[in-house]
């Protein structure tokens, strides 16, 4: 553990001396604001990252589960192509990657002036995850506040249009950490983790080739009408946040192991591990997303895409196809239609959008036929009509034989000559044209072949004795 310390100390010295170096040849200190933590939350303990031990009042030590997006590597958020396409450190900012601490009355101060319909509640539990997203997760927090920019408004407008609280737009925060491709341990997918089940409930649209919950536009209109449902059953939301994450049926047996108390935090010892961090974790989510600036978290800048439109497609046509009419990238196609499981749209089906920008979409629309066409049996490889061979199967009989090996070769090449042997019928052939070329006649091919009349087709193979 001492040589792990220093070596760990040691790493901060150079990094800081690194920093230094570059402010005094004229570099941006802030270009290394994420890169660097010196608070003392990171931790190399795996398990310490999916758990949070948190103690009651009565000194009683509890470990809580985190939700699965607070997990998540950093790198494989900043690997999307939204981020890698869009977003990049800010380089102008010049706050010290420092995590301040704060007096109890601060935090319960803010969560108090948040503008939400939804309370905000302080406790010993909120704390520990306010920790865990100003500390170890506030490179990913960066991600998110500047990811937010591509999603929060489809969240607000799903979510306004159902008469719900917009601080609902936060769920996505704790569910895929703004990742639109995830997809968790149990199956659950896309931006609001709806599991198989639900999704098609809510009308999503999931097969081999669509998944509609990867949809960010669909899905959330879809998790909002999930949303009004909880609420509902349950006429409170921290309840409806609780089964959100657990479902309905879990949050009414810990109701009822509470005697019918219907209070979140009442009912929250008989919660599942991970639905007892989960309300906890939306609050502090709401906290961060809010209050970053006081923690000394950067933003990462956002340059927002180009406008975008839909073309309706009623053929099967392969990403492939269209980026090489349109001159777009596949990943960006890929990204602008991530409900599209394999890169086919199966317009065949029934009619189907594809998202492309607008320049793209007009070079669709001009080469719409071209596009088709292009290496269409090479890429959507599935057939419509398959001939089914015919011809008679032929078996040879093996006898065994305990001789010299000598002897065993010596049958084999007798017995060889005297297989029969087969032909492929060649397009314009007719049986007596086949049967003049091999010596032998019509009868002997109708009768080895069965065949009756004198037709054969192109493609046959025919044996010829």
């Amino acid at each position: 553990m001492r040589k792990k310390t220093i070596h760990i100390q040691h790493l901060f010295v150079q990094l800081r001396l690194l920093m230094l170096a570059t402010f005094l040849l004229g570099g941006i200190n802030g270009i290394f604001a994420q890169d660097v933590v010196t608070t003392n939350e990171e931790d190399d303990d795996d398990d310490d990252d999916m758990e949070i031990t948190v103690t009651d009042k009565d000194g009683n030590e509890e470990e809580i589960t985190l939700p699965e997006a607070m997990t998540y590597e950093i790198d494989s958020l900043l690997h999307l192509y939204n981020s890698k396409t869009y977003l990049q450190i800010d380089s102008n900012c010049n706050m010290r990657d420092v995590n301040p601490v704060f007096e109890t009355e601060v935090y319960i101060d803010r969560l108090k002036r948040l503008p939400t319909l939804i309370e905000m509640p302080y406790n010993d539990v909120v704390q520990k995850f306010i920790d865990q997203y100003s500390g170890r997760l506030r490179r990913s927090v960066s991600y998110m506040l500047g990811a937010s920019n591509f999603y929060m408004p489809i969240f607000e407008q799903a979510l306004e249009t159902y008469g719900l609280p917009l601080e609902l737009k936060y769920l996505p925060v704790i569910e895929s950490a703004l990742n639109p491709q995830a997809v968790s341990r149990v199956g659950a997918t896309g931006l609001w983790q709806f599991m198989l089940t639900t999704g098609k409930q809510y009308g999503l649209k999931v097969n081999s080739l669509v998944d509609e919950r990867r949809d960010p536009v669909k899905a959330s209109y879809a998790a909002a009408r999930y949303l009004r449902d909880l609420y509902k059953i349950f006429d409170d939301w921290t309840l409806v946040i609780a089964a959100y994450n657990c479902g309905p049926g879990k949050v009414n047996q810990a109701i009822h192991r509470a005697n019918g108390n219907a209070d979140y935090w009442n009912i929250y010892p008989y919660l599942p591990k991970e639905t007892r961090g989960y309300v906890p974790a939306f609050i502090a989510a709401n906290y961060i997303m809010n209050y970053y600036c006081e923690h000394n978290i950067c933003p990462m800048v956002t340059e927002l895409p180009g406008k975008t439109d839909t073309v309706v497609v009623s053929k099967d046509v392969h990403f492939e196809q269209i980026a090489h009419y349109t001159g777009a990238d596949i990943e960006q196609i890929r990204t602008l239609n991530p409900q599209y499981r394999h890169d086919i749209v199966n317009g065949l089906n029934e009619p189907m959008a594809i998202r492309l920008p607008l320049q793209q979409l007009i070079s669709f629309i001009d080469n719409e036929d071209s596009i088709y066409t292009y290496k269409s049996e090479e890429l959507l490889t599935k057939r419509a009509v398959v001939d089914v061979n015919d011809d008679i199967p032929t078996y040879t009989r093996y006898r065994s034989t305990y001789g010299s090996r000598k002897g065993k070769r010596g049958s084999a090449r007798k017995g060889h000559g005297k297989r029969g042997r087969s032909i492929t019928v060649r397009g314009g052939d007719t049986l007596s044209q086949i049967a003049k070329r091999n010596g032998t006649t019509v009868a002997k091919l109708r009768k080895l072949n069965g065949i009756r009349g004198n037709n054969i087709r192109k493609g046959k193979k025919l044996r010829i004795r």
